[in-house]
């Protein structure tokens, strides 16, 4: 049997903008301005999740 997993998060998992934007100004303060390369893979996931959660579209669809 196929399972499919889903591309999309649950709305109600969904943070807002400016919460995952306070992740990301904790991760640039932790690193003292300098980001390691597993601190930059961290970084890039949390500059894609607040483009979906700013997005227009994300709110539409949800």
């Amino acid at each position: 049997m196929l399972h499919t997993m889903s591309t999309t998060p649950d709305t109600e998992t969904r943070r807002s903008a400016d919460e995952v934007n306070e992740e990301i100004r904790a991760l640039w303060f932790r690193a003292g301005g300098t980001l390691s390369m597993e601190e930059r893979r961290e970084y890039q996931r949390l500059v894609l999740e607040w483009a979906q959660a700013d997005s227009p579209s994300a709110t539409q669809a949800a």
